[in-house]
Order: C-alpha cells, then sequence, then structure tokens
C-alpha cells in the first residue's frame, strides 16, 4: 500500500490494508514515505543475514510445533509474515531505490524521486508489479472535499491525472496491461449540488450514482457502461452495484465470487455475500 496528498488527520487509513474476515496472512503492507520504506527493514548493527536466517529457522520450528498442538491459523499468518519480512530485507531497498528510472521516465510520470507524492507511487507501482506483487495499492489523501472543492479538486486532478495515464501507458507498452488489472474509484461519489454557498462551496457524500473506471486485465477498452439521470443524482441506466463490481473484478481474476466463501464468525461469507453478478458488458 502506497499513501500520498495531504492527511485530513481521520484514523482510517490502518483498517485500508487490513483482510477483514479473511486471515491476517493477506494483510498488506504499508510504504512509508520517508526513512526506511517499511519499519524495521535493517537489521540491528552486529547482525548479519546468516544470524537473522537462524534465528528465524528456531522460531520457524517453534511456531510449527505450536500449530501441530492447537491448528490456530493465525500460527501459519505469523510465520509467513516472518519469511515475508526476511525477503523484504534485500528486496525492498533496490525496488524502492528510484535512481535506476531514467530521467525520461521520471518526466514521464511527473516524479521527482527524492518527495512524496502521487507521481512517484505510481512509478513504484509499476517497478512492484515487475517484481510480481499481486496487488498493490495507492491511496491518494485529500479528495474528501466538503469545502473549497474548486481549488482543492483542481490541486488533486493536476497531481493525479498524468501520473495515471503514465501508468497505463507504460504497463502497456512493458506487456503488463493484459494481465493486470487498474481499479479507480473513491469512497463513493458527490452530490451534483453545492454543500456550502460562497466562496468555500464544497458538496456532500453522494452514493446513488458516481463512477468507477477500469483498465487492462480483460476489461473492454473505450467503454462508458451506464449513465445518471440529468440531474447526476440517480444511476438510471446499466446501474452497476458495488457487490457486482466486485463480481465482475473477482471474474477477471479467475475467481467464482459465489464459491469463493471464507468461514468466519460462524458461517460462510463471500465478498458479494448473497448477492452479485457478473457485468458481462465490461468484459473483452
Amino acid at each position: 500500500m502506497l499513501t500520498s496528498g495531504v492527511s485530513d488527520g481521520q484514523p482510517l487509513l490502518q483498517s485500508f490494508f487490513w483482510p477483514g474476515f479473511l486471515e491476517s496472512k493477506y494483510a498488506g503492507v504499508p510504504f512509508r514515505n520517508s526513512g526506511a520504506p517499511v519499519l524495521h527493514l535493517a537489521n540491528p548493527e552486529g547482525v548479519t543475514p546468516e544470524n537473522r536466517r537462524r534465528e528465524l529457522d528456531l522460531v520457524r520450528w517453534m511456531n510449527q510445533r505450536q500449530f501441530a498442538a492447537l491448528g490456530d491459523p493465525e500460527i501459519e499468518s505469523r510465520i509467513e509474515s516472518y519469511e515475508m519480512a526476511f525477503r523484504m530485507q534485500t528486496s525492498v531497498p533496490e525496488l524502492t531505490d528510484l535512481n535506476h528510472e531514467s530521467p525520461a521516465m521520471l518526466n514521464f510520470y511527473g516524479a521527482d524521486p527524492t518527495k512524496p507524492s502521487f507521481a512517484r507511487n505510481c512509478l513504484l507501482a509499476r517497478r512492484l508489479i515487475e517484481k510480481g506483487v499481486r496487488f498493490v495499492q495507492l491511496y491518494d489523501r485529500g479528495w474528501d472535499s466538503h469545502t473549497n472543492m474548486d481549488l482543492e479538486h483542481r490541486r488533486q486532478c493536476a497531481a493525479a491525472d498524468r501520473p495515471i495515464a503514465a501508468l497505463i501507458a507504460d504497463l502497456k507498452q512493458r506487456g503488463l496491461l493484459d494481465d493486470t488489472l487498474v481499479i479507480w474509484g473513491g469512497e463513493f461519489g458527490r452530490t451534483p449540488v453545492a454543500q456550502i454557498s460562497g466562496k468555500t462551496w464544497g458538496r456532500d457524500h453522494h452514493p446513488h450514482g458516481f463512477t468507477m473506471w477500469m483498465a487492462g486485465g480483460g476489461t473492454k477498452p473505450g467503454l462508458t457502461f451506464g449513465n445518471t439521470d440529468d440531474y447526476g443524482y440517480h444511476a438510471v441506466e446499466n446501474p452497476v452495484h458495488v457487490h457486482d463490481l466486485h463480481a465482475t473484478v473477482l471474474h477477471l481474476l479467475g475467481i467464482d465470487h459465489e464459491r469463493l466463501t471464507v468461514r468466519t464468525q460462524g458461517r460462510d461469507y463471500r465478498l458479494t455475500d448473497v448477492a452479485g453478478r457478473v457485468v458481462k458488458p465490461l468484459l473483452a
């Protein structure tokens, strides 16, 4: 998970990479914008990689004995998290070093390798995808514009449009877009009317009609699907429920949303709960 933008102080960020009702081994790893990309990435002074490997082997042996006795899947998640951390100690520093990128590529994204930004994170996302990372999330903060929308959205769009276009073009020219699904969206839409009058006008939250888009990964290019009423208030043509979106995304990932269930809190859950349909016109 890569973050950018101005934080509004809401303590929501930590929940965005947690796996919900899945086991904790599926939780995301947040990258930091300054200092070491991941906390505790480097070994303490005097601890060699060989010593760390022996230590982890011992901890793994003890955890495996504990798992054999209790059968708690969280113990297996702990084992896997330690192993991932060890692999990240050698791979992450090189991965996040943008000095290997050409000036032309940095300019293409509009990224300054020394400063945190959405553009820099888009370039890091391409590098993560090249390395085989299966899921990459970019979270750009500052879009919750209840006030000063004219000023705030001009700034946000100027910072986002160029790098996201560069990311898609870069993935395509490297042959990665065909099997990489790019999803762009937010928490929901905005009302078609002003929330506050005067120079500081904004717009409120709006769940009844809003837009998300996808690219690559088996989606049909150049398609606009659905429409709102004349006021932009309700979806009236080809409405897509969030369950339908999830069903379609899982289908594009090769997963049947009706068969993917997880036993938790006494019953089998699925991402689409008891609803959802694959929106076939979106498929290439």
